[in-house]
Parts: structure tokens; C-alpha cells; sequence
């Protein structure tokens, strides 16, 4: 394909051939995988909210404009006609007919009517034609036609034959043929033959129409006939030769009085009331497939398409006529301009043109092959700006004048200077006119820079560098030299423009529309275009003047905009043509406009041909926005049966079902104008989203509570009448449900109980233990006391015996005394007289006070008190000791010396000794214990 493709091109570049093409009104096809379907489709009806009905091989397809819904056929066999009547969609199919109608989730459930007749059938009935007439619905199989009856629900049979191809409605008459018979007419339940034409016997009959009162019959192969005083004549119309090569289908009379055939093979032809050719749609020109089994015209004056293979529509009234280019030999334009009758269209391919009255299509200008960059007519001459140079261009011929590569654009220096300045990609060249004819006067020197957007404003030249800023030169007067250059690097961008409008100098970028101001010699943002021009939109700084209507063109992505004059001031209006970025396939940062011949009428440049638009045509067209279905979502739902939703009534939803998918669509059929929506959801997102062609909102995790969507559309500059409301609640989750509430007040209840009484078991445990515990450290505290009363009275015991023991010692020393005393005076008493009868009686008494038990009394009751416990323990330990052993034990305690005992005891110090030497045998002592020892130890 590839082979043959180039050779046609070559073929047309080195020959000049005429390359086919057509001025078409807009045309949408669906592919089966759009509408998920099979292939063929029969038979188109609308309902009167605009949603589209069609019989599909596979069943009834719905579509809204922005989804397609597929319900099979009840009994698996392919779906031959279908027709909207009032709520219920009528469909036909093989052995078997009735009726669609929605439930009040807006699904479509199927009843049949043949159902009750169904032994009356013959065998292997398809229905091909459903009707409507008065109170009757008329299906019509190839062998008979049934009616039934929408207010008794009865169904009769009307007419048999052996071959009824298709039924007609016309006027509120029926009309059928029986091939072999002729064209019959049912009047008052009765069959009546109307003609008997060879032609009607013999051809399939295609279609009936009715003009002024006339009827037409549409034949398959030999085109139109007309009744004439009763009889059925041949309509030769101006396109009669067509009927020769083509088989007619289906046919249609349209609403403006022309007439659309659905061909076999042929794709559709559209003939005007007086049968003029007006254009042919077929698969190289925009249709899908070239065979039309099904025709319909909608509300709005659309023309549906049931195909072989798909489903299209063609926007008959819409104000855009497309050219395009399916060969691929024109290519893409980039400039276009009319002449002298003529269009021409520089495209990546060449220069072509075509007479503007002339639908043949265009011709190659030959030596022009390659990219072409602009068409300026200057002074009465048409130039070219190539690729290879510069091109005078006269008539259906080129010459070329100026063999430098790339001249992006031509322009005049100066009115009357008769020079031009010419863009290339090497910089900036002066052409003049010598002997009548242009030539290249010189380059300007300085410059080597490429020139495709340059302006001369102030005797000064602009030059706009996407990559390197805006040039400002200032030359000599003759624009011989740049005698200097400065850059503004400040406004650099990528597909950015510049022009000169109305004597001032604008430059576009992705910030916005910036005027050149002399003052400061900078460029100012201008607020007002720079509208057009938006950040969220920006496409392209492209700046075109329009010379005839002086209209300033700008492009953006959501359009094509235009600064034109207000009605009653001069004050600028910024208008919109809202056919978006991605329908008019633009070449980006190439985009062009040409005015046409005709007022308001304008052409643009696309990626595969043009599109021509009347842009006095108001897009302000009222319509409607609905909400098609709600579905439950979530990652683990699966979709089911219990899924529908009535979209008409509140919806109530559990908690865990708070994932929901919203679909709302607006019936508006245009291909270039798409609706767009905004939704918001009152409750948790009061704000409108931005403008979208989504037709679906899907919110996740919606916290309890009550909430409103409401989404609103937008086809062209016009919003829809209204929005559409879906309003529905979240419930609680269990946990907070009412009764979930009552056991939370009662749990509470319940817990405070029992955490009340845990804290005082708790806190009277606590008191006890703090009470043991006080009274255990009273306790100790009481024997902290009673240890230290214990301490003092031991101190004081101590204190007793210390008192006590030197009381003893004092005694003790004291008799000690004393008997030493009395000893020394007997013994200087003894020394003197010893006859003499007194000293012998002082003598008598000292003896006697010596010897007197008196001192050891005492001695003892001192002891006692010093030590009390020692004479018990002695006592205890040996109970045969004399008191002479007691007393002495007692003067051992005392640790005396043998001589201080002597002295008590009135003995001598040897009888001391003998004394404790007794002791010792009595006190059972070892020979090395120490006597001393062991009475200290007791």
C-alpha cells in the first residue's frame, strides 16, 4: 500500500493530476470495539430524551452520548429492526418480536409479543421494519405484516405474500411491496394495489416519499419515480447517471427537502430536493465502511448510519465543513490562501489548488514539491515561501524566483518603498523590483539568525527566536547593515509568535499575550487577549491578522479564538470557536486561517487537510445533562445484578457500600463539539471540578452523612439548562448506630458501676494496707520508743550501777580504811603498855569492831545493788560455798587485791591466799584457769 501510495504521489507532483476531494459536513464513526457489539446494524430510532436506539446483529444497542449499553437479543439471534414508541423501544428478530422498556433503575427489560401467537408463525420469520400508526404497532417480516395493538394488546395478522422486502410509512398510509405484484397500500385494514409498474415488480423498492403531495418511490437499481395523474413515471434527476453504478439500500427523505441513500458498496450519496449531487461520504473520504444498511435523522438534524461494519453520524446543519486529505497526497497545511477564484493550500507535500466552485478536488502546481511555510500576496503578486526558496505563483504555474533555502515569510519594509523583507532560515533578505520583476536586492548584514516571525515596527525589526528571545535591530535606512542588535531574553518559549495588529506590536507565550511598549521598551502582559492564552490551556502563540474582517486569531486547546470590534464601541470582544485541540488536529505552532469568499466563512489548517467554518453560526443551543446510572465500587466488588440503583429516588447506602461511581451524560451529537462536564459533591466537595470530558466521577471512602452530586454541562460556549442532582446517604457504620449508641450509654452505665466499685474495693484495700502499715510502723515506732526508754533505763541502770559500783568501791575502800586504821592504832597500842587494863580494853573493842559482821552487811547491801544478780548466779553455780567463800567471791568480783581482802577479813595475807586456794578446789577450777576469770565471767 505503502508503494502504491508513493507512486500516486509521485505521479501527481511530475504531472499536475487533479487529487479528489470534498468539502464534507463532520462525520463520527464507532467501530464495534466502541460500542462492543458485532458488526451490522440495522435499523436506528431515538427517544425523546435524544438517546439512540439501534438493532444490532447481537441485540439493542443504547447509546447517550457518552456510553454505550448493549442488551442482548431474548432469544440469541440477530436483532433485523427496531423503533422507539413513546417509553418502549419495539425490536424485531428472527421467529420472534415485542418490546424494551426501562424499570426504575433505567434498565431495559424485554416482553414479547409473539409470544402469544406463536403457532401463527411461519416458519423461519425474521421482522426487517417496525412502524407506528395511530394505535398500532406494524411488524413486518418478508412474509407477512403484524399489528398490534397498544390499547387491547392484541396482534392480528394484516397481509401475506411470499416476498415483502419493506414496509413504508408515508403521509400515515402504509406502503409495502410484493415482489412480482407491485407497490400496495393498506386503507382501512384492506391491502389495495397502488402500482403494478414493471419496475416495482421487478426492482426492490428502496424507499417511499411523499413531496408536496407527490409520492416518490427510491428503487434499487434504477434510481427515482414519481406518481404523475395516478401513474408511476421516471424522476430523471440530474445525477441519474450515479443509479448505474451503485445499488441503493436504504434511502431517506431529510428535513431540508434533500434526499440521503444508503448504498451497497457505494457508501452515502446525498442528493438535493432537485437531485443534484450534493456530496458522497465513503471510506476514503470519512466513512467506516462503504455499505449504508440503515438511515436516520435525529432531533437535531444528524444523520445516523447503521453500517456493515459500525455505526456513524453526519452533522448535516453543523457550521463546519471538513476537507480531508485520506490519500495522504495533499499532506498537511501549513498556509492557505484565496486568489482570483482560486484556493490555494501550501502543505508539507507542495502547492496545490482548486476553483473555489469546483468540488472536483485540487491540483498539484508542479515544481513545487516539498514543504511550503506561507503565501503572501503582496502588490498584486502571490509569493511563496518554500522550503527551496521563494516562488512567484500565477494561476496553476510557479516560478521561482530566489533559490535560498527556507524562506519562512515575505513582507513589505514599507508602503511605497518598494522593497520586501524576507524571513529565512539564514536570516533576514531585501527583495526589489528590477524591470517589473522581483529579485534579491541584498542580505542584511549582522544577522545570520533564522527569521520565521519578524515584524518592522518604529523603523526597527523585530525578530521572534523561539530558542533565543526576541531580536531588536536597528539598520541603516536602505536595511543594508544592523548597525546594532539587543536580545531580550526575558520571553522565551517553545511554539511562541509575534505580529504586528493595529500598530501595535504583540508577542504570545505560555504566560499570556505581551504589547510592546515604546515608553519603556519592553513588552507589557495585555490582560484582555491574554485570556485566550491561559497557562491551563495554552497550545500555541501562533498570531494570525486577518486582513479582510481584521480579526486577530489565536489557538488554544479548548479553541480557536478571535479579538474582533464590539457591536456597539470599538472596544475589543474576545470570541471563541470551541471546537478543541484535539478534533481540529492542528499543526502546533503551525496553525493557519483564511478567509473565504463568503461573510464569516473561514478555513484552518489541519494535520490531514482543513476544516472550513461559518463563525456567524451561534453555538448557544439549549440542552440538557442527565445522570445515566450510580454503581457500587470498591476494590473486592463485583459487579451484579444487585447493583442497580434508582438514580430518580434518594439513594440509602450501608456504611462499607461508600465507594460509588456516578455516570451522567449530555445527548448532544457533534463531532467537534464535545460536551464537557463539572460535578461536585455537596457534603464533602462543595467545589465544581475542573471542565472535563470524563462522563464518569468515582468517590472512594465517603465518611457517614448526607450528600448532594450535582454535575452541569458545557457543549461550545453554551452551559446546559439546569444540572442534573443525584442525592443518596451514607449510613453510620454499626458502631454508631442508635442501638450501638443505647448499648455504649448502658455499657457506660455499666462500666462507671463497676469502675466505681473497683476503686473503692480499691481504694478501701489501699486504706487498709495504708492502716497496716501505719500501724505496723506505730508498732515500730512504739518499739522504737520503748527500745529507747529501754536505752535510758539501761542508761540510767548503768548509770545506777556506775553509781552503785563506786558507792561499793567507796564502802568497800572505806572499811578498808577504817580497818587499816583501827589495825595501825592496836598495833601502836600493842607496842606501848600491853599491861595496861585500858589500852587492853581499846584493844578489846577494836577487836571486836574488827571482827564485827556489821561492815560485811553493808559491804553486801552495797554489792547487791551494784551487781544483785552475781550472788544468785553463784548461789546457783555452787550451792555448798560458805558465806566466808560468798564473801570472798564477792571481794574477788571486785577485783581487791590479796592484800585489800586481808584487810577486810582481819587476816593475814597468807590466809587470804589459803582462802582463795580453797576456793578454787570448791569451784571445780583447772590449774591454768584464773580464779578472777571465771568470777568475773558469772
Amino acid at each position: 500500500m505503502k508503494v502504491v501510495k508513493y507512486l500516486f504521489l509521485l505521479f501527481a507532483l511530475f504531472l499536475g493530476i487533479t487529487i479528489s476531494g470534498q468539502e464534507l459536513p463532520p462525520v463520527q464513526n464507532f467501530a464495534p470495539s466502541d460500542y462492543e457489539a458485532e458488526n451490522q446494524n440495522w435499523a436506528i430510532s431515538q427517544s425523546a430524551g435524544k438517546e439512540v436506539f439501534i438493532a444490532n446483529n447481537k441485540g439493542l444497542l443504547a447509546y447517550n452520548g457518552a456510553a454505550w449499553t448493549l442488551y442482548t437479543s431474548p432469544n440469541e439471534t440477530i436483532m433485523r429492526s427496531a423503533k422507539v414508541v413513546g417509553e418502549r423501544i419495539y425490536s424485531g428478530y428472527y421467529m420472534e418480536f415485542g418490546f424494551w422498556e426501562a424499570d426504575e433503575f433505567g434498565v431495559l427489560n424485554y416482553t414479547s409479543l409473539s409470544e402469544t401467537i406463536r403457532s401463527q408463525l411461519e416458519e423461519d420469520e425474521e421482522f426487517w421494519t417496525i412502524l407506528n400508526v395511530d394505535n398500532y404497532i406494524l411488524f413486518q417480516s418478508l412474509k407477512r405484516i403484524y399489528a398490534y395493538d397498544i390499547k387491547e394488546h392484541t396482534v392480528n395478522i394484516l397481509a401475506y405474500a411470499s416476498n415483502l422486502p419493506k414496509m413504508f410509512s408515508v403521509d400515515k398510509g402504509i406502503y409495502y411491496q410484493k415482489i412480482g405484484e407491485g407497490l400496495f397500500k393498506i386503507e382501512n385494514g384492506k391491502e389495495v394495489l397502488v402500482f403494478k409498474n414493471k419496475v416495482v415488480q421487478q426492482d426492490e423498492v428502496a424507499s417511499v416519499f411523499s413531496k408536496n403531495g407527490i409520492l416518490h418511490v427510491l428503487t434499487r437499481h434504477n434510481g427515482f419515480y414519481r406518481e404523475q395523474e395516478g401513474i408511476l413515471a421516471k424522476w430523471a434527476t440530474p445525477s441519474e447517471g450515479l443509479f448505474e453504478e451503485i445499488s441503493v439500500y436504504s434511502g431517506l427523505a431529510l428535513s431540508d427537502g434533500s434526499y440521503a441513500l444508503g448504498t451497497i458498496a457505494h457508501g452515502l450519496i446525498i442528493l438535493d430536493a432537485e437531485g443534484n449531487l450534493k456530496y458522497r461520504l465513503d471510506e476514503l473520504n470519512g466513512l467506516r465502511n462503504n455499505t449504508v444498511l440503515s438511515l436516520f435523522q435525529d432531533m437535531d438534524q444528524n444523520l445516523w448510519l447503521g453500517l456493515d461494519n459500525g455505526v456513524a453520524y453526519v452533522n448535516l446543519d453543523s457550521p463546519f465543513r471538513v476537507y480531508h486529505d485520506n490519500s495522504g497526497v495533499v499532506g498537511s497545511v501549513y498556509t492557505a490562501i484565496v486568489r482570483d477564484g482560486l484556493l490555494y493550500l501550501g502543505t508539507n507535500q507542495g502547492l496545490f489548488y482548486k476553483p473555489l466552485d469546483d468540488n472536483n478536488g485540487f491540483t498539484f502546481i508542479k515544481g513545487t514539491q516539498g514543504q511550503v511555510w506561507s503565501l503572501d500576496e503582496i502588490q498584486g503578486t502571490l509569493f511563496c515561501g518554500h522550503h527551496e526558496g521563494t516562488f512567484i505563483i500565477e494561476g496553476g504555474e510557479a516560478r521561482q524566483i530566489l533559490d535560498i533555502p527556507g524562506t519562512w515569510k515575505i513582507g513589505e519594509i514599507k508602503e511605497g518603498s518598494g522593497m520586501l523583507l524576507q524571513g529565512n532560515y539564514s536570516g533576514l533578505y531585501v527583495l526589489h523590483k528590477v524591470r517589473g520583476q522581483w529579485q534579491l536586492k541584498h542580505k542584511i548584514k549582522g544577522f545570520d539568525n533564522s527569521a520565521r516571525f519578524f515584524e518592522v515596527f518604529d523603523d526597527e525589526i523585530f525578530v521572534n527566536h523561539e530558542y533565543k528571545g526576541i531580536f531588536r535591530i536597528n539598520v541603516d535606512a536602505e536595511f543594508t547593515e544592523a548597525k546594532s542588535i539587543a536580545i531580550d531574553t526575558t520571553l522565551i518559549g517553545a511554539n511562541s509568535g509575534m505580529v504586528k495588529y493595529k500598530e501595535e506590536l504583540l508577542y504570545a507565550c505560555q504566560q499570556g499575550v505581551f504589547k510592546y511598549d515604546r515608553a519603556s521598551e519592553t513588552f507589557l502582559r495585555d490582560s484582555l487577549i491574554s485570556t485566550a492564552l491561559d497557562a491551563n490551556s495554552y497550545l500555541s502563540g501562533k498570531l494570525i491578522v486577518d486582513n479582510t474582517d481584521g480579526y486577530l486569531w489565536m489557538f488554544s486547546n479548548s479553541g480557536i479564538h478571535y479579538l474582533s470590534n464590539g457591536s456597539l464601541n470599538s472596544t475589543p470582544r474576545l470570541n471563541e470557536i470551541p471546537i478543541s485541540a484535539r478534533d481540529r488536529n492542528s499543526i502546533v505552532g503551525y496553525e493557519s486561517v483564511t478567509a473565504l469568499p463568503e461573510p464569516d466563512s473561514y478555513l484552518f489548517g489541519i494535520g490531514s487537510g482543513y476544516i472550513s467554518a461559518d463563525i456567524s453560526v451561534s453555538f448557544d443551543k439549549e440542552f440538557q445533562v442527565g445522570i445515566s446510572n450510580v454503581r457500587k465500587t470498591g476494590k473486592n466488588k463485583v459487579p451484579s445484578g444487585d447493583e442497580k440503583i434508582n438514580t430518580e429516588s434518594t439513594g440509602a447506602f450501608e456504611n462499607e457500600e461508600n465507594n460509588l461511581e456516578i455516570s451522567y451524560y449530555t445527548a448532544e451529537f457533534n463531532k467537534f463539539l464535545r460536551p464537557q462536564y463539572q460535578y461536585r459533591l455537596e457534603g464533602i466537595y462543595p467545589n465544581w471540578s475542573p471542565w472535563s470530558d470524563r462522563t464518569t466521577a468515582s468517590f472512594e471512602n465517603l465518611p457517614y452523612g448526607n450528600y448532594s452530586f450535582e454535575v452541569r454541562a458545557r457543549v461550545g460556549n453554551k452551559l446546559s439548562s439546569g444540572s442534573a442532582e443525584y442525592t443518596f446517604s451514607i449510613a453510620r457504620p454499626w458502631y454508631l448506630s442508635n442501638m450501638m449508641w443505647g448499648v455504649y450509654f448502658f455499657s457506660f452505665i455499666l462500666i462507671s458501676l463497676i469502675v466505681h466499685n473497683t476503686y473503692r474495693l480499691y481504694y478501701r484495700k489501699k486504706q487498709r494496707k495504708l492502716q497496716e502499715e501505719n500501724k505496723r510502723e506505730m508498732q515500730v515506732v512504739k518499739l522504737q520508743n520503748e527500745k529507747e526508754i529501754i536505752k535510758i533505763k539501761n542508761d540510767q541502770l548503768q548509770e545506777d550501777f556506775k553509781n552503785k559500783s563506786n558507792e561499793l568501791a567507796a564502802s568497800t575502800m572505806s572499811i578498808i580504811k577504817k580497818n587499816q586504821l583501827l589495825s595501825q592504832v592496836k598495833e601502836q597500842l600493842m607496842a606501848g603498855k600491853e599491861d595496861s587494863g585500858s589500852v587492853k580494853k581499846i584493844v578489846e573493842i577494836i577487836d571486836r569492831n574488827l571482827k564485827q559482821n556489821d561492815d560485811w552487811e553493808l559491804f553486801k547491801e552495797a554489792f547487791n545493788n551494784a551487781d544483785r544478780e552475781f550472788l544468785k548466779k553463784l548461789e546457783q553455780a555452787h550451792p555448798n560455798l560458805t558465806p566466808n567463800d560468798i564473801r570472798l567471791c564477792s571481794y574477788l568480783r571486785l577485783n581487791l587485791s590479796s592484800k585489800e581482802m586481808a584487810q577486810l577479813l582481819n587476816i593475814s595475807t597468807r590466809s587470804v591466799e589459803i582462802k582463795r586456794y580453797r576456793l578454787r578446789k570448791k569451784l571445780n577450777l583447772m590449774h591454768d584457769e584464773n580464779l578472777v576469770s571465771y568470777i568475773l565471767r558469772l
